[in-house]
């Protein structure tokens, strides 16, 4: 499965976590990984990754409100996006990230297997 992901996230200690965890599970994708809302879109304006791992707490913006950005533009709204979230753990919170057009969510610290089941659970679905 080729894929191209984009990580948008100012957490280095999870890039690098999720980074090696994707290593050692030999996924073969490109990775692209951003620290703001404002980041994420310039590289939403040149490419359409296959999926997105979206924090909920970015520096610029909250993670909700950047996935309603997305989800209202035409190119960008079959994206599948899963949210990960340190702060935001309650089921309010998860609720208004599914809402939004959340594919998933998973609290920080994130169980590798489990986010890579759910990001090719996302996909197939999508194809």
């Amino acid at each position: 499965m080729e894929m191209n992901m984009l990580i948008v996230d100012d957490d280095r200690n999870f890039i690098d976590t999720l980074s090696d965890g994707l290593k050692l599970k030999n996924v073969e994708a490109q990775i692209t990984v951003v620290n703001s809302a404002r980041e994420a879109i310039d590289v939403l304006a040149k490419t359409i990754p296959s999926i997105i791992i979206l924090d909920v707490q970015l520096p610029d913006m909250h993670g909700v409100e950047f996935m309603r950005t997305i989800k209202q533009t035409e190119r960008l709204k079959n994206i599948p996006v899963i949210f990960i979230s340190a702060k935001y753990t309650e089921p309010a919170d998860r609720s208004e990230a599914m809402l939004a057009g959340g594919g998933s969510f998973f609290s920080k610290p994130v169980d590798i297997d489990e986010l890579w089941a759910e990001v090719k659970y996302l996909l197939d679905k999508k194809n």
